[in-house]
């Protein structure tokens, strides 16, 4: 048993903004612990029947005792003013579904028909997860071209790209026709959140790797090299996101608290570890070193991004000083005390990196948080009615303390509302007080709604049930469930204003992708961006042997 009774960090330190937006990849990332899961399944290209263009049909699978999943893919020509990362794209360079089993030609021929139009298409029930993507043009065809003529491609290029093709969606749980996600929950290989989507981009990855191939054969059969490995490993998969993704993590309290509370949970075991070892300490420090040359690979125009970056660089040198004058195996609870220093003397983008770096010795630890990842979310829907006003009233007080003091009466609180846009499809935030469509807000405003609710609750009859409350108060039933989800799991609300005027809306997208293991934010804007998945992750023939600190691994 620890002598140390370490406490898990607050929610209303966690949940907040700026914190979230600064967590980075961690061993519990669904990429990383995907790879770890299906490292021992056996990997197969069953079908590549591209064009000399690389237009075309190809299907790789994973199988293991009598399962498979097979990844269909269909590559076609479009027109350059035709590629588009939008939502409303009609066309793209390629598009994929994840297939339950080993499809038939029939299959191929009815997936042929539908998988490329996406939304306009239909799949069946046979069929998990869909995507298409855009090729990064500037990368390909350097590729291309290089491998044709018998060279390799040039590194410096490919670092600041850092993939081929960059998804713009990856669909599941019923959309298009999908398999409802009823239908495979229970199946124990993909319990962990987000398998099937990690599943279908890592194969994707591994088809831009065999097209280019394919077209440098095709175009030139004497001289065409194939795409060296160690820079084909350090290639991933890029991907646009947008104010799509913000939505989600307002929609999924108890999802999120699943997510926030296995981090700190992590965090919380690694800090009451008494005695530290040598080896342990190794691994962290050797991740420490990785991450020097793989930080600076991160590049952007965004000036917002570029801060963060520079100032991840700045406290890494200030820690790596600290670290090596006076951190030994010898300290008692050691990773408490590299904490403790961490948070006082260095920014919140910097302690949530080595937050992240202290995950990777400990196996033990993370995997069984793993499968603790996914949400039941229909359990917790039911309110319960008979409570009293006075249980609500507690609840609030307890567990919003920062939100019911905002005054949303000031222009600065209310100054942003959340819309559909009609044109895009997209969920998207504007200034209430400069553009037109408030009419139109979605409710994602959950601070000024718990404070509104507050203020009813304050002037009812305290010893009132929550049923006779909202016979009356019907417009403030979604918080008054989301405040009861709160009390049974304190990270699942986001302790800050979506509507605030200080709102940086890709702090939003940032929190939900570094669950999913993305790298290398690249904000275009404060409401969108581009990562990279995959980055540096082992090859489909190296699974079987790979290392989980992949991730810090970078081209020199």
């Amino acid at each position: 048993m620890s002598e140390l009774n370490i406490k898990f960090r607050d929610p209303s330190e966690v949940m907040k903004l700026s914190r979230l937006g600064s967590f980075h990849q961690s061993k519990l990332s669904f990429l990383r612990s995907f790879i770890r899961e299906f490292k021992d399944w056996d990997y197969k290209r069953n079908l590549f029947d591209l064009d000399k263009n690389g237009y075309g049909t190809a299907v790789y699978s994973f199988s293991k005792n009598k399962r498979n999943y097979s990844l269909v893919c269909f590559a076609q020509h479009i027109d350059s003013n035709e590629r588009s990362d939008r939502v409303i794209a009609t066309k793209w360079d390629a598009a994929f579904v994840l297939h339950d089993g080993v499809p038939s030609k029939e299959d191929i021929n009815r997936l042929k028909e539908n998988v490329p139009k996406q939304e306009v298409g239909r799949v069946s029930y046979k069929e998990l997860t869909l995507s298409r993507a855009n090729k990064s043009v500037r990368a390909f065809d350097h590729v291309v071209n290089s491998l044709s003529l018998g060279k390799q491609p040039d590194k410096d290029l490919l670092n600041k790209v850092g993939y081929l093709y960059r998804t713009t969606a990856v669909y599941g749980s019923g959309k298009f026709g999908l398999a409802d996600r009823f239908r495979i929950k229970d199946r124990k290989e993909i319990y962990g959140p987000f398998r099937l989507e990690m599943m279908l981009v890592y194969l994707v990855r591994q088809f831009t790797f065999d097209q280019v191939n394919h077209i440098a054969k095709s175009r030139n059969p004497s001289k065409a090299v194939q795409l060296d490995v160690k820079i084909a490993r350090n290639l991933g998969i890029g991907n646009s996101t947008g104010l799509g993704m913000a939505p989600f993590i307002v929609n999924h309290p108890t999802l999120l608290h699943k997510w926030i509370y296995c981090r700190e949970k992590a965090l919380k075991e690694i800090r009451s570890i008494e005695e530290v070892n040598a080896s342990d300490l190794n691994i962290f420090k050797d991740c420490l070193a990785k991450s020097k040359t793989s930080i600076n690979s991160w590049l952007t125009d965004s000036k917002y991004q570029k801060n963060k970056i520079n100032s991840l660089k700045s406290d890494l040198i200030k820690f790596d000083q600290y670290l090596e004058k006076e951190c030994s195996i010898k300290i008692k609870y050691l990773w408490n005390e590299i904490y403790i220093w961490s948070s006082k003397n260095l920014e919140e983008e910097c302690l949530e990196y080595i937050v992240s770096m202290m995950m990777e010795p400990y196996d033990n630890i993370i995997d069984p948080l793993i499968n603790n990842m996914s949400s039941e979310e229909d359990e917790y829907f039911t309110i319960p009615a008979h409570k009293k006003v006075s249980d609500l009233k507690t609840i609030l007080e307890s567990n919003y303390k920062s939100i019911i003091k905002i005054d949303f009466k000031e222009k600065n609180s209310t100054a942003n509302f959340w819309f559909i846009s009609k044109n895009k499809e997209e969920p998207r935030v504007a200034n209430r007080y400069e553009e037109h469509g408030a009419e139109l807000e979605q409710p994602l405003a959950i601070a000024r709604d718990i404070k509104k609710l507050y203020e009813k609750i304050a002037q009812a009859k305290q010893s009132s049930t929550i049923a006779e409350f909202l016979l009356y108060n019907d417009d403030v039933r979604h918080v008054v469930r989301r405040a009861f989800i709160i009390d049974k799991f304190p990270y699942s609300e986001i302790q800050d204003n979506t509507i605030g005027a200080s709102l940086v809306p890709i702090d939003m997208l940032r929190l939900k992708l570094s669950f999913f293991g993305a790298v290398k934010f690249d904000p275009r804007s404060d409401k969108w961006l581009r990562i990279n998945m995959y980055q540096g992750a082992p090859l489909s023939n190296e699974l079987k042997n790979s290392n989980d600190t992949w991730v810090y691994n970078v081209l020199n």
